[in-house]
Order: C-alpha cells, then structure tokens, then sequence
C-alpha cells in the first residue's frame, strides 16, 4: 500500500529555492507521502484529520542541503592527514589507511559519515569512490538518506596498493556489476555512477571509455579535476597541457561530469566548464588546507554551475555543510579582497539547487516546489550563535551552526527530529566506528606522530575506554 502520510507545517520562514528563490515569512508546506503537495499557503481543507502538524512558530524550513563530494569510507580515518602536505597525505597516509579497509569497515565508515550528513541538514549526497559500493549502499539505505555511490578507479600510477593494481577492464566491470546490483535501490534513494580518482591514476581509455558506459547508463561521472599543483605539472610533463584541457581533447566534458575542487584552472578551461554545462564541486575546507584557492567568483559570474561539497574526514576533518557555508562566505571574500563576492543567496543556492542540478537531480529535490521530494530540513535560530537575527539570509550562512539544525527529512521520512537521530543507533555506531579505526591503523601500520609528551598516572581508569563510553 502506498504511503500517503501527511505532515503539515505551519506558521515558518520557507525559503523554496526555486527559479525565483521565492520567500514565505508566514508560510505553509504540506507533505504526503515522500512529496511535497502545496507550498507557501495551504488550503487546510487538503489537511486529513490524522496529519501530522508542525507549528513552525517562525522557524525557518528549508531544502536539504547537498553535499556534492564526500569520502564516506575515509569517515573513520579522520584525523589521519593533519599537518603534512599532499603527497605524503595521499601515498603514507590515506592509500595505506583506505587499502586495508574491509567492505564491513565501509559500511560502518559510512554509516558514521551519514550520521554527520544529517545533523548538518544533508538529505542528498555524492560520494566519489570507495573500494565497496556494496557496503556504502548498504548503510545509505539504512541511514534514510539519498546518494551518488562510485567505486574508486584506477588503472595506471605510482605507488599503488598491490590490491588496487587492476587492469582498465577490471574496474569497468566491477562498475557496471555495482550498477546493476545497486542503481535504484532503497525506493530509488541510493544511486550508483561512474568514478575516476583522479588523472595521475586514470589512462586515457579508462577515462573514454568510462564516459562512454557513463551515457549508455545515464548516470554521471565523478572525478577529483585540476585538484593540486602538482596534478598540473604531471599533466603538463606527460601530455603537454592542463588537466581540463586535455579532457577537452578526450571529448569528456559534458553536463553529467562533475568536477570536484577545480582550483586550478585557466580562463579558458572556465570558459570549457561553462560551454559544456560541466559541473563543479567547491570543497572550501579541503583546499584550504593545501590546494589552493578556486575562481569561484568567476565561475559564479559566468553562470558555471558550483555546488559544494565536504571532502573526506582525513581532508579537513569536518563533514559539515554548514561549516562549508560559511567558509565559501569568508575565502574568496578574503584573497579577492573584495568583500562584496560569492554572498550568501549565492552560497544558499549552491547547497540546495545546484547540487541538485549537480548530481542530474533538478527535477526530484533541491527545492520547495509541488511535485518533488520531500527533502527538507527545520533550522531554529533561537541562541546565542545565531541571534539576534536582522539579515534572515545571511544568517543562515554567516551565523548558523549544525546545532541549529533542528529536524531533518528526507523522501517524506524524518530521519532527525528535534535533534534525535531516528533511523540509526548512534550510540552504537560511534563506538564500533572507533574500534575499526584503531584496528585498521594497526593494520596499515600508520603510525602518527606524539605532538606532545604524555605522562600515564595510575588513577583507576582504563586506557583502553573508549570514549564514547557513557557510565
């Protein structure tokens, strides 16, 4: 039998996003079932008596947040990159942590991640390359929420794991394997694209070839694009121009490759983005620590579709939207030295529709409009971070933190209400996800460095507790 629950808000700050980013200072939202049914003023003659209302009192209602690229299998290594630069990170750090990982530790690291996805307002999100999309789908579906899962690809490159030495045809199929076990699943929430890591790791054919089963598919295809320095000294050395040019000439860029960090591209490759509709994913936090800045206020200008994403917990050791908000507001405002660039309608937009639009899912979510998904998020202002509120906007990206988000909801199901988790036991989760980190440390045989001396006094607790423990 279909669901056909209803649920009723009243009385909130609605901001829809849609074409127009039409506001409600007194509005109403009513949701049957997974979609959402009218928006703005509700007619209550459409409310059954066995609804379910909720009296906003003034609080704002939302889209979900999207969050266009993040590593839910390297949740659980969090930690793991601090304070060393690129390379070292990459070879010593996270390919040693991530080839030792279990297709169960997958599913527990991303069932980690999924619970920081939705106390920050996540409904929807891109995940670019694990080893098991087996596991990553398994959590998803569990967690509620609503994802882009793809296998991590490589077939060339330095340095790799004896483990991840396969052959282009290899990890064609083992996609197209996960395609046709997982694309669909979980009422249509968990998805399955095509990924590539990045250009030092992907030949050539992988890449065409990848783009070609990607469009027999019709899903998209994620890559790490133009991410460092170096990425473009290789491309240079090798093949005698930038990483987006020679995607160019590989007949690559088109609208359903999404293109993650961007930071370091020409006008003339900015301009390649925009004419073949390809999509970026800003990762503010990540390419602080050591990448670089993005043209962000250049691709904004020049209608380039920027959504925002995350990264991985071993990248900035953050998963927090919010937390990218804000950073977007602040970087390119500061090394511009203009004040007045990417403002916070901008960045609103970003998180909620150009996600969609990132992830080929405009017409599903992304927005408050009649007919989509019911993938929305309450967010109460009411503190000391975030009040008094005068620019109701700007607030939301220049003051809110995660803890504002009050209620979240995706496909019509609350998955946090009133700050409670309810699809996942957290408690559980948080300390199975500690135990495999330390075991997979040991493992891969990471050891890192004792910043400061550490004196053990005998005091009758165990140091082996852990600490999520609760007496």
């Amino acid at each position: 039998m279909e669901d056909s629950r209803q649920i009723y808000f009243k009385n909130g700050y609605i901001l829809t996003m849609n074409a127009s980013n039409q506001v409600y200072a007194h509005g109403s939202l009513l949701v049957e079932g997974d979609q959402i049914c009218a928006v703005g003023t509700v007619d209550e003659q459409q409310v059954r008596g066995d609804a379910e209302i909720i009296d906003l009192c003034g609080k704002y209602l939302l889209p979900g947040f999207v969050n266009t690229h993040v590593h839910t299998s390297q949740q659980i290594s969090r930690g793991v990159g601090d304070d060393v630069d690129f390379m070292t990170w990459l070879h010593k750090r996270m390919w040693p942590f991530e080839s030792n990982m279990t297709e169960e530790d997958s599913y527990v690291s991303t069932l980690m991640c999924c619970l920081e996805q939705i106390r920050a307002g996540v409904t929807s999100f891109a995940e670019p390359g694990g080893q098991f999309v087996s596991g990553m789908a398994k959590a998803v579906t569990e967690a509620g929420l609503r994802a882009k899962l793809a296998k991590s690809v490589m077939d060339c490159g330095e340095g790799l794991p004896e483990i991840w030495q396969r052959t282009m045809e290899e990890e064609l199929d083992q996609q197209i394997d996960d395609l046709n076990q997982y694309h669909n699943t979980a009422d249509g929430r968990v998805q399955v694209w095509f990924g590539l890591r990045t250009i030092f790791n992907n030949t050539d054919a992988l890449i065409v070839k990848t783009k070609e089963l990607a469009d027999k598919y019709g899903v998209g295809v994620h890559m790490h694009v133009a991410e460092a320095k170096s990425e473009i000294e290789y491309t240079q050395a090798v093949y005698g121009e930038p990483t987006v040019t020679h995607l160019h000439k590989l007949g690559v860029l088109d609208k359903n490759l999404l293109a993650v960090h961007t930071v370091w591209l020409t006008n003339e490759e900015i301009d390649l983005f925009k004419k073949y509709d390809v999509k970026v994913s800003h990762n503010p936090a990540s390419a602080m620590r050591v990448l670089g800045f993005a043209k962000i206020p250049q691709m904004l200008r020049k209608k380039v579709c920027v959504s925002i994403g995350t990264d991985g917990a071993s990248s900035s050791n953050r998963m927090d939207m919010v937390d990218e908000m804000w950073l977007t507001s602040l970087i390119h405002k500061g090394w511009r030295l203009d004040s007045t660039v990417v403002p916070s309608e901008d960045i609103l937009c970003m998180a909620t529709k150009n996600g969609a639009r990132a992830l080929l899912d405009e017409e599903v979510y992304g927005s408050l409009e009649p007919g989509k998904k019911a993938d929305l998020i309450v967010i109460d202002p009411h503190g000391p971070s975030m009040m008094p509120v005068n620019d109701r906007i700007a607030a939301l990206v220049t003051a809110m933190h995660s803890s504002n988000i009050e209620s979240t909801m995706c496909d019509g199901k609350w998955l946090m209400k009133e700050r409670k988790i309810q699809t996942l036991d957290e408690e559980a989760i948080l300390k199975e996800a500690q135990e495999r980190s330390k075991a997979i440390y040991k493992r891969a045989g990471i050891v890192l460095p004792d910043r400061f001396p550490v004196t053990y006094l005998n005091c009758g607790i165990s140091s082996d507790v852990s600490i999520f423990h609760r007496t």
